[in-house]
């Protein structure tokens, strides 16, 4: 396992303009978004009541999920009305071009403070980039499992998002090996690889300018359950991803 190239809070904006990409730890997570470890320990609970993911063209269950999106803007966050996900093939390659109706993060995890804090603070990441203006986010919360075997975290395999920052936040690890992630140069060929372990530890994406993806998860011990966990977070400027844009 390589180790993640963390950086430290106050060069977060810096890395994420020369590297594309930035990776922060969760002492760094916690004080740039005030959310308490207790606070983010007890919403990680919320990983446990995951419905199947039923969209996978691969004909695999080893991925759960819920959906939500949401506006922010000026420091305000507005729930939208629950939608599906879109993206075009250009994009995801193995599961675009289709609305995906995914289950919905429930209300109670939505009006959560430490929840609303996590996004209210990519809403000021992309605003420090990009500049201020109502952003179209998405979050995903994903378990991937090997009860299979083996999981995929992104079975469309190294690609971008179609959105402007992507924000990946491991939220648990358990009883798995594998699950490298990789982030490559748009058009170069310096890449990255590590492996996120770390609890709120959080990979941050320009989706400009780097492609990213996580290698497969197989179990720790042949025969014994183990799981990935993560919330994958994008913002967007120029509206939600349809099949009209």
């Amino acid at each position: 396992m390589f180790s993640p190239p963390f950086t430290t809070a106050d060069h977060c904006l810096a890395a994420l303009r020369e590297s594309g990409f930035a990776v922060l730890d969760a002492a760094a997570v916690r004080a740039l978004t005030g959310a308490s470890a207790d606070s983010l320990k007890t919403l990680a609970h919320a990983w446990d009541d995951l419905a199947p993911d039923e969209y996978l063209k691969d004909g695999g269950r080893y991925r759960r999920r819920r959906h939500a999106s949401f506006i922010a803007q000026g420091g305000e966050l507005h729930d939208v009305p629950h939608r599906p996900h879109w993206q075009p093939l250009a994009y995801n390659a193995l599961h675009g071009g289709m609305q995906r109706w995914f289950a919905p993060v429930d209300a109670a995890t939505r009006a959560r403070g430490d929840w609303r804090a996590l996004l209210a603070w990519l809403a000021q990441v992309a605003d420090a980039l990009w500049g201020a203006q109502p952003w179209c986010g998405e979050a995903h919360a994903f378990r991937i499992d090997t009860e299979g075997g083996i999981g995929r975290p992104t079975p469309e395999g190294a690609h971008r998002d179609g959105v402007d920052l992507v924000a990946v936040f491991l939220v648990t690890r358990a009883g798995i090996k594998g699950g490298e992630t990789r982030v490559f140069e748009i058009d170069g060929p310096r890449g990255q690889r590590f492996t996120l372990d770390e609890p709120w530890a959080v990979l941050l994406l320009d989706d400009h300018k780097v492609i990213h993806e996580t290698t497969p998860v197989q179990p720790l011990v042949a025969g014994a359950p183990g799981h990935r966990d993560t919330l994958v977070i994008t913002l967007r400027a120029q509206g939600f991803l349809a099949p009209t844009t």
